[in-house]
């Protein structure tokens, strides 16, 4: 592995987070899961898909197969579920950022280019610049405007030559295994999950839970 020069970031459950109350806005606000009931929805379906996806079985998507599991856990039925993907989906409902954010991205810029690699709606870089940190960012690739999405190495390949960059000295962050980790390595770059749900505690992957944790790691 070459010098790491360059950091790309995912944005979902990496550098932005949903904003539940918008993305539940079917749901009665009482019926609501909390915060913790959410992450371990979220380890679980992250488990499952990741091995569906080693194996080659997606049967369903991985937001379809999420909500499939709220609705189970709050006792609703299904009526809802296609309103609660398509919400999730919909980028602009991914606006909760952790404090800080901004202040990491300028210490880690500081010592790396950094971009962004997402699987969105075409509307991820507006997002930023809402959330105020688009302008932190060389480029953005966004699948919405390119037609591909991870974890096809032609994502990684288009961000790479965005930035007239080698993925050999390129390192991707990003929360889903079989997604960031898989795709990025089949694009020859190295790669380190955001793990704030704690899906990959138990596993043998490089990991970290903070953007903090990842200027530590950075430094290694």
């Amino acid at each position: 592995m070459a010098e790491r020069r360059v950091v790309f970031f995912d944005v979902g459950n990496t550098l932005l987070f949903p904003n539940r109350a918008k993305m539940l806005d079917s749901i009665a606000s009482d019926r609501h899961p909390t915060l913790e009931q959410w992450q371990t929805l979220e380890r679980r379906t992250k488990k499952e898909f990741d091995l569906d996806m080693q194996v080659g079985r997606v049967d369903q998507g991985f937001w379809r197969r999420f909500h499939t599991y709220l609705l189970q856990e709050i006792g609703e039925d299904n009526s809802s579920r296609d309103r609660l993907v398509e919400n999730t989906q919909n980028s602009s409902n991914w606006d909760q950022m952790l404090p800080g954010t901004r202040d990491a991205l300028g210490r880690i810029a500081q010592k790396f280019r950094i971009a962004v690699i997402s699987n969105a709606d075409g509307g991820i870089e507006r997002v930023l610049s809402r959330c105020g940190i688009a302008d932190c960012f060389e480029s953005i690739t966004d699948s919405g405007i390119l037609g591909v999405e991870k974890p096809r190495a032609e994502i990684f390949e288009a961000a790479l030559s965005h930035m007239e960059a080698r993925a050999d000295e390129s390192l991707y962050v990003g929360d889903v295994y079989s997604v960031d980790y898989v795709g990025a390595h089949n694009a020859g770059m190295d790669a380190v999950l955001f793990d704030l749900a704690g899906a990959y505690r138990d596993q043998d992957l490089p990991r970290v839970e903070s953007l903090e944790q990842l200027e530590t790691w950075l430094q290694q």
